[in-house]
């Protein structure tokens, strides 16, 4: 044997032995279906809020008073991007476990997912509470922070690629604290544009050329 099949050997241990332990079936695909949704959402919603922003100190970008009409509005237009990019995301990942010979739900998924939504959990009651106490403009940010938290948890057991989007996701969250009345342009660029990049980047990297 020579050298250069005992690199092809160990790489095909590694290849292995990453499977046993982490979700390797995450689609880029996915990501870039789950940004295209995103941005769709945000064109609705920044009609529905046009000329309905008052810049003021809670508010900022989502600041209305009373109007529970627009605020359904908006939960139907974040229901609708969450369907949807959940929907895309499942498919292209389950094409590409499919394609591997591999099973969608497994241990390493299971892992995923748990590390995924307890930060996404906790964030969701946050997120209410800033409701509750009438700090909509946080929403933003708090989304982008403990969206980018859930993804550095959940990249220990799947490609760390996603380790990377998660710090991006929480600089924008944090950035976005400082630039309120513009919340809904940091929510597009970090759930829209950021994953739209990064899922390019993963199936350039993953999925181009499946036997590298």
């Amino acid at each position: 044997m020579n050298e250069q099949q005992h690199l092809d050997s160990l790489h095909d241990i590694k290849r292995i032995m990453e499977r046993s332990t982490r979700f390797m079936s995450l689609s880029g695909l996915g990501g870039v279906g789950a940004g295209i949704s995103a941005l769709i959402g945000a064109y609705f919603a920044w009609n529905l809020l046009d000329g309905k922003v008052l810049p003021n100190r809670g508010g900022g970008i989502i600041s209305y008073s009373g109007d529970s009409v627009l605020t359904f509005q908006l939960f139907l237009i974040a229901g609708a991007v969450l369907v949807a990019a959940l929907g895309t995301g499942f498919y292209f990942t389950w094409r590409k476990a499919q394609a591997q010979g591999l099973r969608v739900w497994d241990a390493s998924a299971r892992k995923v997912i748990i590390n995924l939504a307890i930060p996404l959990f906790a964030g969701g009651l946050f997120i209410l509470g800033l409701l509750y106490n009438g700090y909509p403009g946080l929403v933003a940010p708090a989304c982008l922070v403990f969206y980018g938290l859930g993804l550095v948890n959940a990249s220990k057991y799947t490609v760390t690629d996603i380790r990377y989007l998660g710090y991006v996701e929480v600089a924008l969250g944090i950035l976005a604290l400082f630039n309120l009345y513009n919340g809904l342009l940091f929510w597009a660029l970090g759930f829209g544009v950021m994953h739209i990049f990064y899922g390019a980047l993963m199936w350039w990297k993953y999925e181009r050329n499946p036997t590298a």
